[in-house]
């Protein structure tokens, strides 16, 4: 605290309290935290550098449609592959969609869609059926409102 120096009427040796606040440190503190945080700013923004592939189209055609699972309410579902529609229960799907994907049917994508008014709980037994026959590249197709 700063000491008042100029009168007031007390005695030679008694001073008062000065009550205002020196800002002068706490602005200067403030100039050299804003000019360092400047100053290193753009060092801490360094990217590491990553090869990345070029953004290139694959030159396969992709004439192949894709395969579909439709699930209705009951649990029936429907395998929807290459225009031809085929209804089949879980204990066959692994099957009937390895005879439909051909080579590598497990590790070609399937796309699931349901009914508005199918359970959750059936539903969910046809994607867990996939999953345990090894299909593991499952899309959910949902419908656009917007």
């Amino acid at each position: 605290m700063a000491a008042k120096l100029a009168g007031g009427g007390k005695g030679r040796y008694e001073l008062g309290q000065n009550a205002d606040i020196n800002v002068t440190p706490f602005v200067d503190v403030m100039l050299v935290l804003l000019i360092v945080f400047m100053v290193s700013a753009p060092m801490a923004t360094v990217a590491i550098k990553i090869d990345l592939p070029p953004a290139v189209a694959p030159k396969e055609p992709t004439d192949k449609k894709p395969t579909f699972l439709s699930v209705r309410r009951g649990g029936e579902v429907y395998v929807i592959a290459q225009e031809a529609t085929t209804k089949v229960g879980l204990p066959g799907l692994a099957a009937l969609l390895n005879t439909t994907l051909g080579a590598n049917a497990t590790q070609q994508s399937v796309l699931v869609r349901a009914d508005r008014d199918v359970r959750y709980s059936e539903f969910m037994a046809v994607v867990n059926q996939l999953q345990k026959d090894g299909f593991y590249k499952v899309g959910l197709i949902s419908e656009n409102l917007g």
